[in-house]
C-alpha cells in the first residue's frame, strides 16, 4: 500500500506546527521532516517536539530527510535525532559528486560509509534510504544498482523520484528494475526546464509510475516542491495524489 504525505522542506518558511496543519488539511497521512530547518541534526528537544506535533495532528513521521552525505563525517547525531523524532527511515545522499566524477578510491569511501550508516541504524530499528538524485552515486540507474550491490546491506534501500530530463520510459524502467528496493517516492510534476506544474497535468504519468511499484510493501508517496511554494497549490496537488492512490488501491 502507498500512503500519501509531504516532504517538509517544501515549506521551509513554515514552522512545524503550520506544516502539520497543512498536511492535515490536505487529507494526507505523513510527513518526511527535513534536517536542515525543521529538525536540525542533534537538536533532540526539537525532534521530540516535532514528533509530538505530528502525532497530535493524527499524522505519521514518514522519514527523516537528513541531508547527510555518505563519506562526509559523523552520523551518530543524525541517527539519534531520527530516533527521538520517531522516524522509521533516514534519507541520506550517496556522496557529494556524480558517478562520472568519482574515482574508485572515493567511491569505496562512500560505499563503506553507506554500510556503516546502515549498520548503525539497523541496531536501533531505523532503515536507511539513498536519495535518488543527480550529483551523487544514484545519478544513473547503473550507478545506483552498483552502489546497492556494493553496499549490499539488508537495512539499505533507495528512494525514487522522476529526474526531469529523463523520459517516462526511462523513469518506468528505473521503477521496474529497482522494484522492492524502493522505499518511498517523492512526487512532483516538472517540465524539462524545471518549471513546476500542477500534479493534475502529470496525473496520467504518475498513474503509470504507481502501477510500476510493487504492491506488496508499505511505502509513502510524498509531495515535494509545489508551484510557487504555495499552500493552495499544495492542497490542489494533495487532492490529486489522494485520488491517484485511491484508484491504485481500488
Amino acid at each position: 500500500m502507498i500512503r500519501p504525505g509531504l516532504v517538509s522542506i517544501s515549506f521551509r518558511s513554515h514552522v512545524p506546527r503550520q506544516v502539520a496543519a497543512l498536511v492535515k488539511e490536505g487529507g494526507l497521512d505523513a510527513i518526511e521532516w527535513g534536517g536542515d530547518v525543521h529538525v536540525p541534526h542533534g537538536d533532540l528537544a526539537r525532534a521530540k517536539e516535532v514528533a509530538a506535533i505530528t502525532a497530535d495532528a493524527g499524522l505519521q513521521v514518514a522519514a527523516y530527510g537528513s541531508y547527510y552525505r555518505a563519506g562526509a563525517g559523523n552520523f551518530e547525531p543524525i541517527r539519534d535525532t531520527a530516533l527521538d523524532l520517531g522516524a522509521p527511515l533516514i534519507r541520506i545522499w550517496a556522496g557529494d559528486a556524480g558517478s562520472a566524477d568519482v574515482d574508485d578510491t572515493r567511491r569505496k569511501v562512500i560505499v563503506n560509509d553507506v554500510i556503516h550508516v546502515s549498520e548503525l541504524s539497523a541496531a536501533t530499528g531505523v532503515r536507511v534510504a539513498l536519495e535518488w538524485h543527480g550529483g551523487t552515486l544514484t545519478d544513473t540507474l547503473a550507478s545506483a544498482q552498483a552502489l546497492l550491490a556494493e553496499a549490499s546491506h539488508p537495512n539499505l534501500s533507495t528512494l525514487w523520484q522522476p529526474v526531469p530530463d529523463r523520459t517516462q520510459r526511462e523513469c518506468q524502467e528505473e521503477l521496474s528494475v529497482m522494484g522492492g528496493r524502493i522505499s518511498n517516492l517523492h512526487v512532483y510534476h516538472w517540465t524539462d526546464g524545471l518549471e513546476r506544474r500542477p500534479l493534475e497535468d502529470g496525473a496520467g504519468v504518475w498513474r503509470n509510475y504507481f502501477a510500476a511499484v510493487p504492491p506488496d510493501e508499505d511505502r509513502f508517496a510524498l509531495l515535494e516542491f509545489v508551484r510557487d511554494d504555495s499552500p493552495d497549490a499544495f492542497l490542489e496537488d494533495a487532492g490529486v495524489l489522494r485520488n491517484l492512490l485511491s484508484a491504485k488501491d481500488g
